[in-house]
C-alpha cells in the first residue's frame, strides 16, 4: 500500500484546512492510520489517528478540539479537519499506517509514511 496526503496550504491563524489520506493497495493488514506532523527543527509529534475496525480515535492534546479524523472506507481515505489553526500548527504533515490502534502515537509503530503536505499558518 502506499499514502500520499494532500490539503495542505497557507492560512491565517483561525482558519481551516482539510487534509486528505489516500491509500492505493489494500489496507487490510493494517489496523490503524495516523496524522504526524514535523516542524523545521523539531521531532516529528503524532497528532491523531483512527482505527480502520471501529472508527476508534485518538488526539494529541495539543490539537484536541480543534482537529478532527475521518475516514471514508468507499474511498480508501482518511481526512483530518483541522479548524482554529495556529501559527504553530505550521508544520509538514504526514499520514502512515500502524499494525495496531493505540492511544499513543510512536513513530516507530508507523510506516509506509507517505509524502508529506505542508501547513503554514500565519499570524
Amino acid at each position: 500500500v502506499q499514502l500520499q496526503a494532500s490539503g495542505g496550504g497557507s492560512v491565517q491563524a483561525g482558519g481551516s484546512l482539510r487534509l486528505s489520506c489516500v491509500a492505493s493497495g489494500s489496507t487490510l493488514d493494517y489496523d490503524a492510520i495516523g496524522w504526524f506532523r514535523q516542524a523545521p527543527g523539531k521531532e516529528r509529534e503524532g497528532i491523531s489517528s483512527i482505527s480502520l475496525s471501529d472508527d476508534d480515535t485518538y488526539y494529541a492534546d495539543s490539537v484536541k478540539g480543534r482537529f478532527t479524523i475521518s475516514r471514508d472506507s468507499a474511498k480508501d481515505t482518511v481526512y483530518l479537519q483541522m479548524n482554529s489553526l495556529k501559527p504553530e500548527d505550521t508544520a509538514v504533515y504526514y499520514c502512515a499506517v500502524a499494525d495496531d490502534f493505540a492511544r499513543t502515537m510512536v513513530v516507530s509503530a508507523f510506516g509506509l509514511w507517505g509524502q508529506g503536505t505542508q501547513v503554514t499558518v500565519s499570524s
